[in-house]
């Protein structure tokens, strides 16, 4: 099958591709400047690709889709004429989506839903980008963050380009992540979503990204340069020696369950789009309603070919991937060399690209942590919840904070780490809530405080929440940069959440999704300047030396690892639940990561050198 899908722009005007073989008739929608709308039959080919053209119709113009045919919800027929749908191909869109819930309607219970949907804008292919290596590789800094939340309060940003991906190119902007020594951006989903139908009458809306309904357009909201304003971006940060890397969501799209909205891949194949039990009910493997049957031979092109879209219009280094597993999941449960994997790691766009798993959902085996095969790298909530126990004040915890320094060699095959270390990301606590909430609080959500995850490994340091105890507030910075230290001596790679770096709050909220407000925006004017400088330093450190960010795992002649009095940990300390003392000291270059998991201040006695940590601190001596 090698029609091109999507529009293709030629001298005489533009021919579409759509794949839609259930249906029995499909229109091509043309919309003027005054919304009228011309409806052309398309022609069906025998492999299931209906095709049409539009004489003198070119770039910029404004198109939709409607398809006829069988009714059947049930088998995953939603034909309905009256549904106006997005090319899942059109590379840009006109306006947002915003739900509504006669986007819903059964066939014949609603309006014709056209006022209400975005039309696919036609947008000629930019040049394609001469190839390049990604500048990203593992051992690196990622730095995750959510354009809008990221910029939106940003004092320099220029007031118009405030939210946008335009701003990530700002000198301010990278003038700090190099500060932070950053390799790679990582942007939460861009491209065009909708919002989740409980929000609107909540007064809510999404502010993650994570419930596309197209895998090409981005979001008028973030880009409404559209891709140029994206090449543009990832050009200046190339330019500062910076990667990016999109975080894509193919797990499920935005159409959710069977009482959500008709938008795109519903309308022209819902039979073949999404997983679906034996007795015609939506599989939910994503908690959101629907799964995309990522096994499907046309749903797979669709993917691949959405990847390389933003490699050669953007030259974008790489991908994290939303609930990974979904990408890998065959009948018998998760395969490391299903198709899909196998066909992004053979394709000759792909195949350097970094690829990030988020190696669980909430299906059948849907834990796949170190199952991901080489070359992938993975998100490591084992380290996430191991350091966090530590710095709590957990017993027994002193071998697993080893563990997770060293790597993870109990959780990675093969001959170094694959780990993504991370102690706070965009689903969870912030890294300062951390230290200042034993509990959740989404209050704000709507959802009477059940969302979010209830387990987090958390403590207030004496009082829940805002405090103006000097002394509270002392040992929260003290606990964050004890957090930071350990993330930046971590060895491969690590990711650190924007705003993480000077102490940023969500007040509690540990599920901030819904909230495009200052409670998910991060206040630049509220920056901890001490942290901050911290995790200036623990930078500067980090890229100072090699072993931090070496991905191979350590061997035993490497390292020692000794007590405070110099001596290494004997079999009966490294068991003792209650110790919570160590040194971690690099043979080669004789740094030494002096650890204080206790209250008060310890000394260590180091080979010529006594050096002094404070409580529940993290002290390097450099050798």
């Amino acid at each position: 099958m090698t029609a091109t899908l999507g529009p293709v722009v030629g001298a005489n005007g533009t021919h579409f591709s759509v794949w839609a073989p259930d249906a029995t008739q499909l229109w091509l929608c043309l919309f003027d400047a005054e919304e009228k709308e011309t409806r052309l039959p398309m022609l069906r080919a025998g492999d299931g690709i209906w095709h049409g053209d539009a004489p003198g119709v070119g770039t910029g113009a404004r198109y939709g889709l409607r398809a006829e045919g069988h009714y059947a919800p049930d088998a995953g027929h939603w034909f309905d004429p009256d549904k106006l749908l997005l090319d899942p191909y059109a590379p840009a869109v006109d306006r947002p989506f915003e739900h509504l819930p006669l986007l819903a309607a059964r066939r014949g219970a609603g309006p014709d839903t056209a006022p209400f949907v975005p039309r696919g804008v036609i947008a000629e292919p930019l040049p394609p980008l001469a190839p390049a290596p990604p500048l990203f590789a593992p051992g690196g800094l990622i730095y995750e963050l959510q354009v809008r939340s990221f910029t939106r309060l940003h004092p320099d940003v220029p007031e118009a380009q405030r939210g946008t991906i335009a701003a990530l190119a700002h000198p301010s902007i990278i003038a700090h992540l190099k500060r932070l020594r950053v390799d790679a951006v990582e942007l939460m989903p861009i491209n065009a979503w909708i919002d989740e139908r409980h929000l609107p009458p909540l007064g809510l809306r999404n502010a993650w990204g994570y419930n596309p309904v197209s895998w090409f357009a981005l979001d008028p909201r973030l880009a409404p340069g559209g891709m140029v304003e994206l090449r543009d971006a990832v050009t200046g940060l190339r330019a500062a020696g910076i990667g990016v890397i999109l975080d894509m969501v193919f797990n499920h799209d935005g159409e959710s369950d069977t009482e959500g909205p008709v938008l795109s891949l519903r309308g022209l194949n819902g039979r073949d789009y999404f997983r679906r039990e034996e007795d015609g009910r939506l599989i939910n493997d994503t908690g959101t309603g629907n799964s995309i049957d990522c096994n499907h031979p046309m749903v797979r092109r669709l993917i691949l070919d959405s990847l390389r879209h933003f490699v050669t219009q953007a030259g974008v280094d790489g991908f994290r991937f939303d609930l990974a597993p979904a990408l890998g999941r065959l009948p018998q449960g998760f395969d490391p060399a299903a198709p899909l994997l196998r066909e992004m790691r053979a394709d000759p766009v792909l195949a350097d690209r970094v690829l990030i798993a988020e190696p669980w959902d909430i299906g059948p085996g849907g834990y796949c942590l170190g199952r991901f095969d080489e070359g992938w790298l993975e998100w490591n909530d084992r380290y996430r919840d191991d350091v966090r126990r530590f710095w709590r004040g957990d017993a027994g915890t002193i071998g697993t904070l080893a563990t997770r320094l060293a790597g993870s060699s109990d959780l990675f095959a093969g001959e170094g780490t694959r780990s993504v270390n991370f102690l706070a990301a965009h689903d969870g606590f912030t890294l300062a809530d951390l230290t200042a909430f034993a509990d959740k609080h989404n209050e704000a959500n709507g959802e009477d405080n059940r969302d979010g995850h209830g387990e987090n490994f958390s403590w207030n340091n004496g009082v829940e929440g805002p405090s103006d105890d000097p002394a509270i507030l002392a040992a929260r910075r003290r606990d964050v940069k004890a957090l930071l230290s350990t993330l930046f001596c971590s060895r491969g790679t690590i990711m650190l959440t924007a705003g993480d770096e000077f102490g940023r709050s969500q007040q509690g909220n540990n599920n901030a999704y819904a909230q495009d407000n200052a409670i998910g925006w991060i206040d630049w004017s509220a920056a901890d300047a001490e942290i901050l400088e911290h995790a200036f330093a623990m930078a500067d450190l980090r890229e100072r030396h090699a072993p931090l960010h070496d991905t191979a795992f350590l061997r035993p002649d490497d390292v020692e690892w000794l007590d405070e009095a110099g001596e290494p940990l004997t079999v009966a300390q490294w068991e003792d639940p209650a110790r919570r003392i160590l040194a971690l000291r690099y043979r080669a270059t004789g740094l030494t990561l002096c650890i204080n998991g206790i209250g008060e201040p310890c000394t260590f006695h180091l080979p010529g050198i006594a050096v002094e940590v404070a409580g529940r601190s993290l002290r390097t001596v450099e050798g």
